[in-house]
């Protein structure tokens, strides 16, 4: 029996004073059972009936008994109020029970301690407690659909009030509660039927908290997996993969949703999925619902090479809907491939009122200063003194390794597809590639898939086309025939695209050689290139600009522009695109210039009518930019359709 606080009853002195004699009456919480009642004790009750033998009595919602009308002291009527002696407990469970005629007493209120069945135990049948941290509260016609996170899983809870009514209006998302009730099948997945909810609160809540975030924490821990090749610059990346992990982890195990946003590019699409299906595997194992990954991770493609506000207006709008609908805690951003630079704080500080947390991997040149204040993680090789090479595809390899152990074998050619379409010139390119080989993807193979993701990526614009991507990047895919008919589908579509652009646009380049001896090649895209096509303006700019690589094996620059915008590519210059951009910015003075990118391939935008002054200018530093060696991609373009 567990006494939580005395009261007075019947007499003066203090229930908490050692000297008091007066003999205990207990006041039993109403879920109070067998459990808490011991033969000889006594007890306040409430008379439930009356029958010619005697009364019955409740001493607690769940435990009554018996006054036989021996034992009675004069005549009852149903809801009068006595005091009880439990005589016995019989062993069919029956209670006898006596009239306790003393006039001073002290009182002793007791609350119930049930055994708390952690919610990877429950079974069908089973009459249970849990316990645990309210994830997800969802109002349907009939009951209330309550989902609970304990250490072990999470799972529904189904209250019923009255049809469409919320049960339980005090019990708010993230309160932890003691729920009792019974365990059903309902559409294949175990829902405990609600009989009483409770909200934690002062020591037991604070005890409670504590268990759960301490259990978490060790769930959440991400697998040790052995990098898929040996690579020092990548080693100092990997404690932050590490962390990264578990948080995303942790979110999971909590139910919180994740929405995954990428660049809509080869490298963007082979970043997001192995980090989707590594999520989608983990929530599986912790949600009883089989559904459950499809509700909570989400992936989207962003078009810009930022977080734009039209993009967060409508992440937000869907998480407001979400949470207005389903119950569900707003979601837990996570970027990819880009979201590092001064252009997403806007979107950041939106999210910011809504205290939705946020998550970058990516291996776009940052701006920490802007973005690190709004950020729960930030993953960047920049922040180690290594650069672009790491591609975010070949950190989010790792990172979904970490997340899920077993995507392994499905993943060990993304690497070298991610590092070939984003023209990587890292030391462990050849290793990536050698391991592709093995898996049987060779260089043409990986350049294929490469292409084939990109022309995806274009016509499906907004739309994630998850079964699509999957299928062509060969990760979640069952059919090995589809994928690579896929490839040699879409990848031979967008040869034939790319060379009718070639045709149309290289013959208008414009050639000068720069004084530091570089190759500058510019195109005007907006009367030479077809529109609203494939391949798009930056891609027509890289494919212009690999051409002249291969015809001069000189270090070439090439700038592909619109009305308002303009596409950088650079193959053996220094061009430190970010830096060029902060400075255009203050130097053309009404030139609105905005954008981003790394050392050899970035984008621009400025205001249509200043466009001249804004090229002359950016032309005029690319010429005093230094030559590098080391960031010519020669070795890789020569292989690429």
């Amino acid at each position: 029996m567990n006494a939580d606080n005395a009261g007075d009853s019947g007499g003066e002195s203090s229930p908490d004073s050692e000297a008091d004699s007066r003999p205990v009456v207990y006041d039993l919480a109403p879920n109070c059972t067998l459990e808490d009642v011991a033969e000889g004790d006594r007890y306040h009750a409430v008379v439930n009936g009356v029958v010619e033998y005697g009364v019955f009595v409740d001493i607690s919602d769940e435990v009554s008994g018996l006054v036989h009308e021996s034992n009675l002291d004069r005549s009852y009527e149903v809801g009068d109020r006595l005091t009880v002696t439990l005589e016995e407990i019989k062993e069919n469970g029956d209670l006898a029970f006596d009239v306790f005629t003393g006039s001073t007493y002290q009182t002793v209120v007791v609350d119930h301690e049930p055994d708390i069945t952690p919610i990877a135990g429950l079974n069908a049948g089973d009459a249970v407690h849990i316990e645990g941290q309210v994830a997800q509260i969802k109002q349907t016609g009939g009951p209330t659909v309550f989902r609970i996170a304990d250490e072990t899983g999470i799972v529904s809870a189904a209250a019923f009030r009255e049809a469409g009514v919320r049960a339980f209006p005090a019990v708010d998302l993230d309160d932890v509660v003691r729920i009792g009730g019974d365990v059903e099948a309902h559409e294949g997945s175990l829902q405990l039927e609600v009989d009483s909810m409770t909200r934690l609160a002062d020591e037991e809540l604070a005890e409670a908290r504590e268990r759960l975030d301490t259990a978490f924490d060790e769930r959440a821990e991400p697998a040790s997996v052995e990098p898929l090749v040996e690579w020092p610059a990548f080693e100092k990346l990997r404690a932050d993969l590490q962390e990264l992990a578990a948080l995303l982890r942790r979110t999971v195990l909590e139910g919180r949703p994740i929405r995954v946003r990428h660049h809509a590019d080869g490298d963007g699409m082979c970043a997001s999925v192995p980090v989707q299906l590594a999520l989608s595997n983990f929530i599986e194992s912790v949600h009883d619902d089989e559904d459950a990954s499809r509700h909570l991770i989400k992936r989207l493609p962003s078009k810009a090479p930022y977080y734009e506000m039209e993009d967060v207006t409508r992440d937000l709008n869907f998480a407001l809907e979400g949470r207005a609908r389903h119950g569900q805690r707003l979601p837990f951003l996570l970027m990819l491939d880009n979201g590092s630079t001064e252009e997403d704080v806007p979107a950041y500080e939106n999210l910011a009122h809504y205290d939705v947390p946020i998550a970058v991997v990516d291996h776009h040149h940052p701006d920490p200063d802007a973005v690190e204040d709004l950020l729960d993680a930030h993953v960047n090789p920049y922040l180690y003194d290594e650069d672009y090479r790491i591609t975010t595809g070949m950190m989010c390899v790792e990172l979904a390794r970490m997340i899920d152990p077993a995507v392994t074998d499905e993943l060990r050619h993304v690497p070298a597809v991610a590092g070939l379409a984003d023209r990587s010139k890292a030391d462990a390119m050849e290793d990536y590639i050698a391991l592709a080989e093995s898996e049987g993807y060779g260089r043409e193979r990986l350049l294929d898939v490469g292409e084939a993701l990109d022309y995806a990526a274009h016509w499906l614009r907004y739309n994630d086309g998850q079964s699509l991507v999957n299928d062509v990047l060969n990760v979640g895919c069952d059919d090995e025939e589809r994928h690579r008919e896929l490839v040699e589908f879409l990848a031979t579509r967008a040869e034939r695209d790319i060379e009718r652009q070639m045709d149309a646009a290289a013959p208008h380049l414009e050639h000068e050689r720069l004084d530091s001896g570089a190759h500058l090649y510019t195109a005007d895209l907006d009367e030479w290139a077809h529109r609203f096509t494939y391949p798009a303006p930056g891609k027509t700019t890289g494919k212009l600009h690999d051409r002249q690589v291969r015809e001069h094996g000189e270090p070439v620059i090439t700038i592909g522009y619109g009305p308002d915008f303009a596409v950088l590519r650079s193959d053996g210059v220094r061009l430190d695109i970010p830096r060029m951009v902060e400075e255009l910015n203050e130097e053309v003075v009404g030139g609105g210039v905005s954008g981003g990118g790394h050392l050899v391939v970035g984008s621009i935008k400025f205001v249509k009518g200043m466009r001249e002054t804004v090229i002359d200018s950016l032309v005029e530093k690319m010429g005093d930019a230094e030559l590098d060696e080391e960031l010519s991609s020669q070795a890789i373009v020569d292989t690429e359709i």
